[in-house]
């Protein structure tokens, strides 16, 4: 048992912690991660704010330039179409291309989807063509909600537009599709400014550049390589629900990101600030606090190195001394008085032997008896301390004895292998029962054994024991005999059983013992084997009075047996009456 008093002269872990730790490392660790930490938390939900109040406010931006343009179009369908050319429709037409610059053309439908006029900044002025238009995607989305917007295209590959479709209150009013320049919304998102470095850009629902401070960028219009980065941040975003995330933007820098959404066009308007910019001083702080852990560092590799030094006596006997015990030298004892862990885990380590001393000196000797005893009389043995149990003595006893029917022919003729085989299976059929019934298997015979119940393991009611024992090995060795004749092997099985006193006790030389039973109840056993048949169990006129009926026992007459002057009275068991299954 370890000693409780050196728990109080402190301890080994104590001693490094309050050293190494609580003097150095642990504060400023502490600290150092503590300010960061917070320090981050605050500048993620500062920037979370500024990003999304950004990305709102350039929104609402674009919103409005939306609504303004949708408004300027409403003068066009507030009236009904004569079916005369009405000259005002186009002077409207024309003062609103120059009070509307992003407006590139307009185009004019009548309530039946028929072009009325047609006027553009780049290309000839129609009217009343009469053109039907009604299945183009314009007019027919005015059918479903009266201002409708255009995925975005790019003309000569790199001019981004997209047109708005605007009906009139009335189907009579028609239609009118305004072609309109987005570059012009260059002005809203280059004037937005996070930071030093921060910007905005707006990408259509398919991931298009709409708008974006660098104009070549939006010029290069549906470039996969380039359209890339934007959408990998706007699909981050998405998934994120609205909170700020960090990944890489065009250029391959790391930034912050947070989006809004423009309703009607199905836009996202995007803005980002470098993460360089964004926790400047959070690096900076924490360029601070690496520089003091690491001087602390510093300072604890020269306590442990001083600590080190000092416990390598120690663990070098602890080392040496496991060694010795690890090799089995279990009367080895570590000797060490340091008053921490050190000294308590010798003293296990001492324990340990002892322990492991004794269970070795028991394995030993069980493995001895075992050499000349059945394991359970070894374990007998073992547990009363001394082998008085093995001394002779009268005692009742019921004898087995089993053998094979036709195993020396089969020997005669099989291989030395099979033979072997054969006898495996069947001794490791016995052994089980034996050992789980309590009995002693006394001795091998080649293809005979014998048995013992109540010597020297006693046992309750031994005839009844017995009985279900030997058919219980009888039904066993059946199954064994069935499986050997599908192979070609013409074997049986017979048991004799037989109750009396016997002398019983440990007979031999010195190096070589045998635990056994001798008398008349031996004989007898063994002569009623011999006159068992393939599958029987004969027992004698004893195991019958002592059974009284509670085992259903067959009389069989008296038949004049080998070694005795009378016929003696023979019984038999059937094994399947106390085992149906088998």
């Amino acid at each position: 048992m370890v000693d409780r008093r050196y728990s109080r002269r402190g301890s080994l872990f104590a001693k490094s912690f309050v050293a190494l730790f609580l003097a150095v490392v642990l504060p400023l660790t502490a600290s150092g991660v503590s300010d960061a930490w917070f320090g981050y938390r605050a500048q993620r939900e500062q920037l979370d704010r500024l990003l999304g109040v950004e990305a709102r406010a350039a929104a609402s931006r674009i919103q409005g330039f939306l609504d303004g343009l949708t408004g300027q179009l409403e003068w066009l369908v507030h009236l009904p179409w004569p079916d005369e050319f009405n000259e005002h429709r186009r002077v409207d037409a024309l003062r609103l291309l120059r009070q509307v610059p992003a407006i590139a053309s307009l185009t004019l439908l009548d309530g039946q989807g028929r072009e009325r006029l047609h006027v553009s900044r780049i290309g000839l002025n129609r009217k009343e063509t009469r053109t039907d238009r009604q299945a183009e995607p314009g007019f027919a989305g005015t059918r479903t909600k009266r201002v409708w917007f255009s995925e975005v295209s790019y003309q000569r590959g790199s001019e981004p537009y997209f047109t708005v479709a605007l009906a009139g209150h009335r189907p009579s009013a028609g239609v009118v599709l305004a072609e309109v320049n987005l570059k012009l919304i260059w002005d809203v998102v280059s004037s937005i400014k996070i930071g030093e470095a921060g910007r905005a850009f707006v990408l259509d629902r398919r991931g298009h550049l709409v708008a974006h401070p660098d104009l070549s960028l939006v010029l290069r219009g549906a470039d996969d390589a380039t359209l890339a980065p934007f959408r990998t941040m706007r699909a981050a975003v998405i998934a994120a629900e609205g909170r700020i995330v960090t990944g890489e933007g065009a250029g391959g820098r790391a930034v912050a990101a947070a989006s809004a959404h423009v309703a009607g066009v199905d836009w996202s308007v995007m803005v980002e600030q470098p993460l360089a910019e964004a926790f400047a001083p959070i690096y900076a702080s924490l360029w601070r606090t690496a520089g003091l852990l690491v001087a602390a560092a510093m300072l604890a590799g020269l306590l442990a190195f001083w600590l080190a030094r000092r416990m390598t006596g120690p663990i070098q006997i602890l080392e040496r001394g496991a060694e010795l015990i690890g090799q089995g030298q279990f009367d080895h004892r570590i000797g060490l008085r340091t008053g921490d862990e050190l000294q308590r885990l010798a003293e296990s380590f001492n324990s340990m032997a002892s322990g492991l001393a004794e269970s070795q000196a028991r394995q030993e000797r069980i493995a001895k008896l075992k050499r000349f005893l059945a394991p359970q009389v070894a374990e007998l043995v073992d547990r009363t301390g001394g082998d008085d149990v093995l001394e002779g003595r009268r005692a009742d006893v019921v004898v087995l004895f089993g053998d094979l029917r036709g195993f020396t022919a089969f020997s005669a003729k099989a291989s030395p292998d099979e033979v072997m085989h054969v006898l495996a299976h069947y001794h490791e059929c016995l052994g089980s029962i034996v050992t789980r019934y309590g009995a002693t298997l006394v001795c091998y015979t080649g293809d005979g054994v014998m048995v013992l119940v109540n010597a020297p393991v006693p046992v309750a009611d031994p005839a009844l024991h017995a009985l279900d024992m030997a058919a219980e090995i009888q039904n066993a060795v059946q199954k064994l005999v069935r499986q050997w004749k599908g192979r070609g092997y013409a074997m049986g099985y017979g048991v004799g059983l037989a109750f009396g006193p016997a002398t019983v006790g440990r007979i031999g030389y010195e190096g070589r013992y045998d635990y056994t039973a001798i008398g008349c109840v031996t004989n007898l056993a063994s002569r009623l084997c011999d006159a068992a048949r393939d599958g029987e169990i004969l027992v004698d006129a004893a195991i019958v009075a002592a059974a009284n009926g509670r085992r259903p026992l067959t009389p069989r007459g008296s038949r004049p047996l080998k070694g005795f002057d009378r016929e003696i009275a023979v019984f038999s068991l059937d094994p399947c009456s106390l085992n149906p299954a088998a």
